[in-house]
């Protein structure tokens, strides 16, 4: 395998210009993301002020609130031991 000497690169204005102009594009972007995540802390604590006068009217269990959050419904187990037994194979 030949090796070649290294390809020498230039900078040139434009270069830095285009750069200094997406790097300014994504701090602006990046601000925006910031101040929208502040906003929508303000509307969490909001909600959280909620979910607490619905626990004091609703009396859920702090699971139930989670499973409800998540979208979980736990369906209830069925039987005892005899219910798994015929489920065993060897």
């Amino acid at each position: 395998m030949l090796r070649r000497k290294p390809t020498r690169l230039e900078l040139k204005l434009d270069d830095i210009e285009e750069f200094e102009s997406i790097r300014k594009d994504l701090e602006s972007r990046k601000k925006q993301r910031e101040d929208a995540e502040v906003a929508a802390a303000g509307e969490e604590t909001a909600a959280a002020a909620a979910a607490a006068v619905a626990l004091g009217t609703d009396h859920k269990s702090r699971e139930q609130i989670i499973n409800d959050r998540i979208g979980y419904k736990p369906q209830p187990k069925a039987g005892g031991r005899a219910a798994h037994f015929g489920t065993f194979e060897f």
